[in-house]
């Protein structure tokens, strides 16, 4: 059985006046595995948060069905809740408690009675390690502090499945890797499904096993990293030119011998072409010949972000979806 699944899943959200409504989740299939990391990768507004929100119950679909442990999220979702652990964007804290209070709280709201809250939540801050911090009030913990109490919250009732929409966003380097060590440690040890989803192409390329990559509240490719990235089938060369000359340079190149796409963005060209390094100095005379300056060229292996690209015709960093929900 899978952990989680979606069908034909959609949500749309009613618009002001005469516009048409908007379409966060446009369809999309999806099945997780039992104990596996599965990485939700999209720019912001591509409608990864409102995808958890439908897993989590906190809103219904509009059309489609999703299942999480075998569970129908709108049928069955008191029973969804106690089976899943969540931590969403932005982490709701009561930053007047401290850690080991704020934990003792979430235990008892999870029916968990007598003695064993103070025992949850001191094995609970221990795993996060926040034992030396578990009596200061959570105002004073740093944002790296509060994703990992955030996270200790979403287990004190021992899930099988987690939820973890953007958990290291706006953390520092260091802060996101503990992060990433946490949840390794979780999924590794503890057997623990986790859908995580993210806006950064490493953190996918780190932590899951598997990646469906959604824009638009489209599914546009799905597989593991590797799969993904060897899909492309090409070295990605990227050259650099003044915007105006942005047209010419891509008709310089062309007819380039091996080239099978070219992508345009907003000041270079992006071609996946066989055998990068060797065509080089050919698209250097190319653009010479077209009097097109080049301002830089790189040649690499396929990241995560080439696949978007070539699906999609933008980049995930950096973009951004105006009028998009997320």
């Amino acid at each position: 059985m899978d952990a989680i699944e979606a069908s034909g899943l959609v949500k749309t959200f009613s618009s002001r006046g005469d516009a048409p409504p908007i379409e966060a989740v446009a369809g999309i299939d999806l099945a997780v595995r039992e104990g596996e990391i599965f990485g939700f990768l999209g720019p912001n507004g591509a409608g990864k948060s409102t995808t958890v929100r439908v897993f989590t119950t906190l809103t219904k679909p509009t059309a489609g069905s999703a299942r999480v442990a075998g569970l129908d999220v709108v049928r069955e979702a008191q029973q969804v809740r106690r089976t899943i652990g969540v931590a969403l964007q932005e982490a709701g804290l009561d930053a007047r408690a401290t850690g080991r209070e704020l934990l003792e709280l979430q235990a008892r709201l999870y029916g968990v009675r007598g003695e064993e809250p103070k025992r949850r939540a001191g094995e609970l801050l221990d795993l996060v390690g926040l034992s030396d911090a578990a009596d200061r009030r959570i105002q004073t913990y740093s944002g790296g502090m509060k994703r990992r109490v955030d996270l200790a919250t979403a287990l004190v009732h021992r899930p099988k499945i987690m939820f973890l929409d953007e958990p290291t966003s706006g953390l520092d380097p260091a802060s996101r890797r503990t992060m990433w060590h946490e949840v390794r440690r979780l999924n590794k040890e503890d057997g623990i499904t986790v859908f995580l989803t993210t806006q950064y192409l490493e953190e996918a390329d780190e932590l899951a096993r598997r990646v469906a990559i959604i824009d638009q509240g489209k599914i546009v490719a799905q597989g593991t990293p590797a799969q993904l990235k060897g899909s492309i089938g090409a070295d990605v060369l990227t050259v650099t030119v003044p915007a105006p000359r942005l047209k010419k340079a891509e008709q310089a190149v062309a007819a380039l011998k091996g080239l099978k796409e070219i992508r345009a963005d907003s000041r270079s060209l992006t071609l996946f072409i066989a055998n990068g390094s060797a065509v080089v100095a050919d698209v250097v005379r190319l653009m010479d010949e077209a009097r097109v300056k080049v301002e830089s060229v790189t040649v690499a292996s396929p990241t995560l972000d080439d696949v978007f690209l070539r699906a999609t015709g933008h980049r995930i960093e950096g973009s951004t979806q105006n009028g998009e929900v997320a």
